[in-house]
């Protein structure tokens, strides 16, 4: 990731985020592609289902990769 960076923007409080907003599972998939990982093929196995780190949502966010 690049360091040093602010992503995004909060409110004027900094309760909730208002500008280029990064959830989870978004963050997940980035670390992973980072790491030359493919979030879409990462499974575990959890109760005898097929599960994903990012669930099925998460993207990659460009704007936080180096």
């Amino acid at each position: 990731m690049k360091p040093g960076i602010t992503y995004g923007a909060t409110d004027e409080l900094g309760y909730r985020a208002v500008q280029d907003v990064v959830n989870v599972h978004d963050l997940h998939a980035t670390m992973l592609a980072l790491l030359g990982i493919d979030h879409h093929r990462l499974s575990s196995k959890f109760q005898g289902l097929d599960v994903r780190l990012t669930g099925i949502a998460g993207e990659v966010t460009p704007g936080i990769m180096a």
